[in-house]
Formats: C-alpha cells, sequence, structure tokens
C-alpha cells in the first residue's frame, strides 16, 4: 500500500530498467486516443502517483492519449473527489482512491458503469484477477464499477533470525503475537549494540492506524466467513463494536505498545517502515509492500530475514446474541485451522481507479483503457514486484509465477513463503472485508480513529471507546438512512435480499 518515500530519479531508473517490456501495446492501441486528456487525482507520489505518471507516458506514446497525475494529502482526497464531482466542476477524470469509498460515490450516481468495457477488454484477463479482488472490490451491486492497481490487507511480518534465535515459533494467535513481542523486546536485533522492538505498529492519529483494530478485533468478530462481516449486524446495523471481542482486540493493541518504539503513537506507516528495515523489529502487521521492500538493499538490512503468515487469530469468537466470548467449536469456527479462528482483513482494499461519469466518452474509453493497461499482467506483474510502487499482488498469475519474485531479488524459498502467505490470506473464505457503504470515510477516517486514538493515549477507557464509537456510527448510519445503509451493506457482503 503506501511505501518509504524514494525520489522520482530513482522511480525513473526501476521504469527504465523495464526496457521494451515497459510498452506491452493494446490491442488496436493505434493511437486512437490522440487529442484526449485525462486528468487523474491521487494521492502523493512516487508511491502509487508515480507509477501512474510514467506508464501514462508510456500510453500517450502508444494512444496520443495525455495523462495528466496531480494529487492531494491522503486525508483530503476523498472529500476533494466528491466535491469535484458533486458540485458539477468535474475537472478530474479519474480518482485513483480506496476502494471502500466508491459505494459512496457509486450511490451518489458519480461513477461510470466500467461493465461493458471490461466484457469487451481481452487484454485485462479478468479473471486472472483474484476472486475477492474481483468480485467485492471492484463491483458495487454487480456492476464493475472500479479498475484495480493494487491489492491491500494486513499479514504478519516475523524476523525468522530472531524467532529462531530465542527457540520461538511464528505466532498463530493474538496472545502469542504478545508473548513473542515479550520474549524478544530489548534484544539488539541489528548488531548495532542498541536494543530492538518486540513489535512495531503505526499508531499515528489522522493517518492509517484505525485499520489495526480492525485487524486485531476480526479474528474475534467474523468466524462464518467474509458474508457475516465485522462491522455491523447485517440486518438491523448494529454497530459490532460493544462486545467481548471488541473490548479484547483494545487490550491487545494498547498492550503492544509496551514492546513498541517509544515514540509509536506518533508514527504514520512510512515512519515504521524505515525501522522495519534497519533491522529493528521482531513482529508486525502490514501491506504487502514489506516484501519486496525488504530485498532492496539499497534501504534494507532484513533481506532474506523475513518471513510472512497469514494474521493471527484467536480459539474464542464472540457469541452474537449475547456478546460474551466463547470457545470455538466447528459449528462457530467452521474455517478454524487447528482451532484457530483466522480472519484475513482486507485494510484498506487497495488502491482502484474510478472515472467521472459526468466525463466526456471520449475521455471516458481513454481513462478506461488507461486503467486498464495499469491492471493488464504485461504491466502489473512487473510493478507489484517493485516495492517503490505500493502495488501489491492482486492477480492470480502474480502469486503462481514465483519466478517473477526471484528475477527481482527474492530467494525461490522467501518468495514462495511471501506468496503463500497471501494466496492464503485470499484464498481463505473467512476474509474480511473492510467497510464499502455510503460514509465509509466517516465511520473509519473519523469515529474509530479518533476514538482508539484517544484510547491509545489513555484519555479514555475501553468501555468509553466501544461506546464513543457505537454512537458515532449510529449517527453516520441514521444520517445516510438505516434501512438503505443495510441494504449496502448486505450487497457489499455478498448476501443478497
Amino acid at each position: 500500500m503506501f511505501a518509504t518515500h524514494r525520489t522520482l530519479t530513482t522511480a525513473a531508473i526501476g521504469a527504465a530498467a523495464l526496457g521494451a517490456a515497459a510498452f506491452a501495446p493494446l490491442a488496436g492501441a493505434e493511437m486512437k486516443h490522440e487529442g484526449v486528456t485525462v486528468n487523474i487525482l491521487t494521492r502523493p507520489g512516487p508511491v502509487i502517483a508515480g507509477r501512474l505518471e510514467e506508464r501514462g507516458e508510456e500510453f500517450k506514446a502508444m494512444t496520443g492519449a495525455t495523462i495528466n497525475v496531480s494529487s492531494v494529502p491522503f486525508a483530503d482526497l476523498f472529500q476533494k473527489l466528491l466535491t469535484d464531482w458533486s458540485t458539477g466542476t468535474n475537472s478530474i477524470d479519474v480518482g485513483v482512491f480506496a476502494s471502500g469509498w466508491a459505494v459512496e460515490l457509486a450511490d451518489s450516481g458519480l461513477l461510470a458503469d466500467l461493465s461493458d468495457f471490461v466484457a469487451n477488454d481481452p487484454d485485462i484477463q479478468f479473471d486472472d484477477i483474484a476472486p475477492y479482488f474481483r468480485e467485492f472490490n471492484q463491483k458495487i451491486d454487480g456492476k464493475t464499477y472500479l479498475i484495480t492497481v493494487d491489492g491491500d490487507f494486513h499479514m504478519l511480518y516475523y524476523r525468522t533470525d530472531v524467532l529462531e534465535k530465542n527457540g520461538l515459533e511464528p505466532p498463530d494467535t493474538w496472545d502469542e503475537y504478545l508473548e513473542v513481542a515479550a520474549a524478544v523486546h530489548g534484544q539488539d536485533m541489528n548488531g548495532d549494540g542498541e536494543g530492538d522492538y518486540g513489535s512495531c505498529l503505526f499508531k499515528k492519529r489522522n493517518a492509517q492506524s484505525f485499520w489495526l483494530i480492525l485487524s486485531f478485533a476480526g479474528a474475534f468478530l467474523q468466524s462464518q466467513g467474509t458474508g457475516q462481516g465485522i462491522f455491523f449486524d447485517t440486518e438491523t446495523m448494529e454497530p459490532l463494536v460493544r462486545n467481548e471481542g471488541f473490548a479484547e482486540a483494545l487490550r491487545l493493541l494498547k498492550a503492544t505498545g509496551q514492546y513498541g518504539p517509544p515514540d509509536e503513537l506518533n508514527l504514520d506507516v512510512t515512519d515504521t517502515r524505515p525501522i522495519v528495515l534497519s533491522g529493528r523489529c521482531a513482529l508486525l502487521l502490514e501491506w504487502g509492500d514489506i516484501g519486496p521492500l525488504s530485498i532492496d538493499l539499497e534501504q534494507s538490512k532484513i533481506k532474506g530475514l523475513v518471513a510472512s503468515k497469514i494474521l493471527p487469530g484467536s480459539t474464542r469468537v464472540v457469541d452474537r446474541a449475547t456478546g460474551k466470548l466463547v470457545d470455538c467449536t466447528p459449528e462457530l469456527c467452521p474455517h478454524a485451522i487447528d482451532g484457530v479462528n483466522h480472519t484475513p482483513f482486507a485494510a484498506f482494499g487497495g488502491w482502484s481507479g474510478a472515472v467521472n461519469a459526468k466525463a466526456d466518452p471520449k475521455v471516458i474509453a481513454a481513462a478506461y483503457d488507461f486503467l486498464s493497461y495499469m491492471n493488464a499482467p504485461a504491466q502489473s506483474n512487473y510493478d507489484v514486484t517493485l516495492g517503490w510502487t505500493g502495488y501489491d499482488p492482486y492477480r492470480i498469475s502474480q502469486f503462481e509465477n514465483v519466478q517473477l519474485w526471484v528475477d527481482q531479488g527474492f530467494s525461490k524459498e522467501g518468495a514462495e513463503n511471501y506468496l503463500g502467505a497471501i494466496a492464503q490470506s485470499l484464498n481463505s473464505p473467512n476474509m474480511a472485508s473492510d467497510l464499502r457503504i455510503p460514509g465509509t470515510q466517516q465511520y473509519e477516517g473519523i469515529c474509530l480513529d479518533r476514538e482508539i486514538a484517544r484510547f491509545l493515549a489513555d484519555e479514555i477507557t475501553a468501555e468509553e471507546t466501544m461506546d464513543n464509537i457505537y454512537e458515532c456510527w449510529e449517527e453516520v448510519t441514521e444520517d445516510f438512512g438505516r434501512e438503505r445503509q443495510a441494504e449496502l451493506y448486505r450487497a457489499s457482503l455478498g448476501i443478497t435480499n
């Protein structure tokens, strides 16, 4: 997802290394969009934006279309798109943003339906896109409104050398995560003579930290498969935050702070990654970027020393009728592995492109073709192997072709571990979907983010935290309309009414 910042010069060198392979032409693309300009808005580069700019130059050489990429800070991106499109300003043709935001935009009639384009596009190889991203991430009510350029979900990463030295196994449960972190915290993990950290998590407010609590809570809240959901009761839209499972997730998340950097509450992803890559962390939760970044010798001291696996889970889950934690049984946890309920979480969901419904038809056509070019295997199967791009795997071929990753510097064993953890997460029938309904940015980016930050800063208790999130989510639901929100929430989970 969000990779550490590197210069555009470095990014350009990466693009140059592609050689002729970078210019995989679209079928029948002969300058078909000459004279058309497509204006794209996303987050600042080189992460995400940088690769759009480079591929945009290739696309212009093939089709004649001019691709302009602009950016705003992540915290401002949704509101900028919403305002531009809802007020009729329409200065933006394409937004590349968190896929979960798209439901609100599509529900307001602001996004172009791309289904017909996809149906007539052999280059995109739609069936090669992993089922979660193809069916949940890109579609709304069965129609394709988004084109994925990045696949995002959280995984566990661990230092193989540190755990081996201490005779420890990588954790399977969240309690084991704390046990391992406690056992190794303070040890020198990179040979610089200073004590290092058992756990490194990004906990900065007004950033991306709120997704962490959902990764912790998922294992307690969802055990029956993706359709059960982790946010609301699918019938009533009652928030699933006043229960023993969510309370346990709060306890665990706060406890990790005992084994993290002293300023962890002020660290964003771009702050924790240099710490991780310098060899100072034994355990962490992160998006898929850590794998490619770990083998980049320009910034990594942990090449060959980090492995990944599915998120830790729990042997207890919430009984939704009582809100109490109860032991897993085959009926309660049908997808458990050795008695542990794992709930991999599609945090953020992935950067995806959507097209302004009010754009000129010629612009919509050119915009789709560019997004298809970004998504197609000929381009994306290379881009996801580069840590600086911020793009993580989302195609089946990207998981199955180990050689793609070996060619970039992974060992065969390292590539198989990394891709295996991704495949196990994406193939899990208990994968938890991130929120994808109107108000997502308010539910998560405002209500959840604010109260979790206050809890971690010891401003409020766990009970107050749960109550505040509950009440704030209820207000957002009422503002958008409870029945409509419930309908859209069920649809986002694949539940047909």
